[in-house]
């Protein structure tokens, strides 16, 4: 939510009338002799009547000391009399419209609620006190006075719903308006979603014409409640506006993420964070769509650049460990990981991402640490115990790692993933009937794994099941024809069958195929060669190496794709566009 702005003119009605027309010594004259006529007066007493115009020589005085723009000259001239005429409103509404251009609100209020019980009902002293009331409030928002600052605007509503009711002021009605809007912004950042709602619309009910703001704030608020259509319809709106407007295109920007729209949202934000670098929350959040859309490598920028704004924000922290550890940086993100939970020590996430890296770096004891602190805290969370069993199965645990996937599939029975490695598991202890069973759970949920169908076929092939195995082993080479392990296997099940030209025609295929693997693994390597040459400016080095992978294997995208960087810093540009195009073709 967007705090209540601070005013450019914290008094908007200090207007002629008040240093002209009210002028004090008219009021004194109209006190002393504009009675009915016969009625019967006692005539001042010379003491009063001296008191009065003494008073009347320091509001003018104040008025002079005011047009000169000496504000403290003339706060001490009204104050001096507002002493002498204490019964008379206009020094104490001089007196605090002075005060409140001092930036002293409370003691502004003091005397204009003092004006306002001497002469009721007077419009401009409303106004004032309402936008004194305002004012204050600006002030304890920004010592984070949150509920102080609700009970003045509170006040200047209640002030100016009051003169309105009795009367038709426009100046006033505007005044309300703007208050309503403030008042929402206090309601949001107290997270009082239904009551900032209602005072946002009563801001537009009040004055249309308001601009972008209240139609923005009304947006954020709706959005926060779930009502994402009409919320940005709102935020739309408040964008037709204030075109560009970098606070807007971010909330926009916002809204959308929030609806799972990140295509739609991203242009907006990056927007946001083009007009202005340095806006709380623009690059998290533009990280966070980039990050969601898959793009690791580009949303780490982004994380870094929001840490550098609140290097203690938990959610940047840990987002940008959960970045490096996708892209292979597992020792980088743990830092950062620990650094968010400095923060926040009891977010059961941030254990369970900082066990992932740990487990990424074989760090097996650090990781069940974090996993078993997670399950603490959380131990509701199948992915955590998913997660803790397998690092029990990776340390030999392995009953606590029975222990923790049985919990796993049986807090989120729809998940293929508990099955699966229960399955290997149980292969691996020699259970295997159990580990067929479990085998056939995960492909009922996940029907398209190969690696599991060729599992299967090798579990069934050792229990003498030759049929089921060869049914599984040839789904395992439909699903993924190109790996050589489910040929071998299913050639061996086959010759078993006594199925002789079929188990030698698979036996082929799976030649072919390790030649294929033993190339292609040969062509990374010189690709990794070369890129490490590359990186020394061996530029001549590099574009061997990069020849010797794509002799190799012809279709290595990667290896294409790096000798064009080369020929481009050998300025060979079309030699360097071909072998782009090369790699295109491949992927």
């Amino acid at each position: 939510m967007g705090s209540v702005r601070r005013l450019k003119e914290p008094i908007p009605y200090l207007r002629s009338e008040i240093w002209g027309t009210l002028v004090l010594s008219i009021a004194i004259l109209s006190l002393l002799w504009d009675l009915p006529a016969g009625a019967q007066v006692e005539k001042p007493r010379a003491g009063d009547a001296t008191a009065l115009q003494r008073a009347d020589a320091a509001f003018r005085a104040g008025y002079a000391a005011m047009q000169a723009g000496q504000l403290e000259e003339a706060r001490k001239q009204f104050a001096e009399a507002a002493r002498l005429a204490p019964k008379m409103a206009e020094p104490h509404q001089a007196l605090g419209a002075v005060l409140g251009q001092l930036q002293r609100p409370q003691e502004a209020i003091s005397e204009l609620e003092k004006a306002l019980a001497l002469k009721p009902g007077d419009a401009p002293t409303e106004g004032n006190l309402a936008q004194t009331h305002e004012t204050l409030a600006v002030h304890l928002v920004g010592a984070g006075k949150l509920g102080k600052a609700e009970e003045q605007l509170l006040a200047g509503e209640k002030l100016l719903r009051g003169s309105l009711a009795a009367r038709d002021g426009g100046q006033n009605r505007s005044l309300l308006a703007k208050i309503e809007d403030e008042l929402g912004s206090v309601l949001g950042q107290e997270k009082k979603w239904k009551e900032a709602e209602s005072a946002f619309r009563e801001a537009l009910r009040l004055n249309p014409e308001l601009g972008a703001g209240p139609h923005m704030h009304l947006g954020v608020v709706l959005v926060e409640e779930k009502q994402f259509e009409e919320g940005l319809i709102e935020l739309n709106r408040a964008l037709q506006l204030a075109p560009g407007n970098a606070v807007v295109e971010f909330q926009l920007g916002r809204g959308l993420a929030a609806v799972g729209k990140d295509d739609e949202a991203i242009p907006h934000l990056e927007a946001a964070l083009k007009g202005s670098q340095r806006m709380p929350g623009a690059a998290l959040e533009l990280g966070m769509a980039i990050q969601r859309q898959g793009r690791q490598e580009e949303s780490i920028p982004l994380f870094r650049q929001a840490i550098e704004q609140q290097p203690h924000n938990a959610t940047a922290l840990a987002n940008l460990g959960l970045a490096l550890t996708q892209t292979g940086k597992a020792a980088e993100a743990v830092p950062f990981f620990q650094r968010a939970l400095a923060e926040t020590p009891n977010d059961p996430v941030v254990h369970e991402d900082l066990g992932v890296a740990e487990l990424q770096q074989s760090h097996f004891d650090e990781a069940i640490a974090q996993f078993e602190q997670a399950r603490t805290l959380d131990a509701q969370n199948p992915q955590l115990h998913y997660d803790l069993g397998l690092a029990y199965k990776l340390k030999d645990r392995v009953d606590d790692a029975v222990k923790e996937l049985t919990t796993a599939a049986r807090l989120a029975p729809e998940l293929p993933d508990p099955p699966y490695t229960l399955g290997i598991l149980y292969m691996q202890t020699g259970k295997l009937a159990e580990a067929a069973m479990q085998l056939r759970a995960a492909l009922a949920l996940r029907p398209g794994n190969a690696d599991a169908w060729a599992e299967l076929g090798s579990i069934l092939k050792q229990l003498d099941r030759r049929d089921e195995a060869e049914a599984a082993l040839r789904k395992a080479v439909e699903l993924a024809p190109n790996q050589p392990g489910a040929h071998i296997t299913l050639a061996a099940v086959l010759s078993e069958q006594g199925k002789t030209q079929e188990a030698a025609a698979e036996r082929k295929v799976a030649a072919g195929l390790s030649r294929t693997a033993v190339n292609h693994q040969r062509a990374q390597l010189s690709t990794n060669a070369g890129n490490q040459s590359l990186q020394r400016g061996e530029i001549g080095e590099a574009v061997q190496r990069y020849l010797e992978a794509i002799a190799a294997d012809p279709g290595y995208a990667e290896a294409h794709r790096q000798l064009a960087v080369a020929y481009e810093r050998q300025g060979r540009n079309d030699d360097a566009k071909a072998e782009r195009a090369k790699a295109d073709a491949a992927q």
